[in-house]
């Protein structure tokens, strides 16, 4: 499928399919217009090894999602409440100046309702001398032909695989039709990224990365993630099991979510890792120590931009 079939006026380029006229200044789901905003550009160094490595990740931290979770860490930018206005060209400006910084890739964080002018930010980019791989780090609900769309322009796929179970993805994140979704773009980032590479320094140069943040209560959702994901790809892709889940105080007033006012315990997190283990599982990253706190979460106050 060519570019040109996705627009944001209409708007059709995640699974909720608004069809608003961002053009015109309307907002859909993810609370867009037609203006790119960036809350935040700077060398992130909490991302997985390969990612960071020593000298950072080239992180974007774009506005808006069309997901925002119940219990997301970076609620402030995905309900559109913080950021920056820029344009293409400042975008591209961004890249470059990250590079200079010495990121080891560019790191474009809930991406998918500003794909078209990312895809024109790197090329722009690229013609002004940018050599850095480019991730695409992204929630898991994302239209598999938009994906594809991404070849050439993406490196790696970074992405969330939040629920097996729709009941979970309806109940979190509205959005019961979650767990087809993000096998079918799953599929498509596998096929658009190839087979994992990495440079001399361990650092990933191309892949696909699916990561899975355990939810208190819910191992058996994590389970059958692990399953899917290992049974469908084996070492074709890399597992992150992350057990960083933040409680904030603001769920304390949502009805029904009583089970997510409380950190993931070691044994349930010690539970699901030994169960990819059992699986025969050898691609994978683990968290160690005390991570489920608030100082992990970045300032969005404007940094880089």
């Amino acid at each position: 499928m060519e570019r040109k079939e996705f627009s944001n006026s209409p708007c059709n380029l995640c699974p909720r399919n608004c069809m608003v006229n961002r053009a015109e200044g309307k907002t859909g789901y993810c609370l867009s217009d037609n203006k790119i905003i960036v809350a935040r550009a700077a060398l992130h160094m909490w991302e997985e090894p390969c990612i960071s490595g020593k000298t950072g990740s080239g992180t974007v931290f774009f506005s808006g999602c069309s997901l925002r979770c119940v219990y997301c860490q970076n609620f402030e930018i995905a309900a559109a409440r913080q950021g920056k206005e820029i344009t293409v060209s400042g975008l591209a400006d961004i890249f470059l100046s990250l590079q200079e910084q010495g990121a080891a890739n560019i790191n474009l964080v809930t991406p998918d309702h500003y794909v078209t002018e990312i895809i024109r930010a790197v090329l722009q980019s690229r013609c002004r001398g940018l050599g850095l791989p480019v991730v695409y780090n992204c929630s898991g609900y994302e239209k598999r032909e938009i994906i594809k769309s991404l070849k050439g322009i993406v490196d790696i796929f970074l992405t969330d695989f939040k629920y097996m179970e729709g009941a979970l993805a309806e109940k979190y994140s509205r959005a019961p039709d979650y767990p087809e979704v993000a096998k079918k773009a799953l599929e498509a980032m596998v096929y658009t990224a190839g087979e994992p590479e990495f440079d001399e320094k361990g650092m990933m140069l191309k892949g696909v990365i699916v990561r899975h943040l355990l939810l208190p209560g819910h191992k058996k959702n994590a389970k059958a993630v692990i399953k899917y994901v290992h049974e469908r790809y084996g070492n074709r892709v890399y597992l992150s099991l992350m057990n960083q889940y933040t409680p904030f105080e603001r769920l304390k007033e949502l009805k029904g979510c009583e089970e997510l006012c409380r950190r993931v315990t070691k044994r349930e997190y010690e539970t699901v890792v030994d169960y990819a283990l059992s699986l025969g599982v050898e691609n994978a990253f683990i968290q160690e120590g005390e991570t489920a706190k608030e100082s992990f979460i970045p300032d969005f106050g404007g940094e880089g931009i």
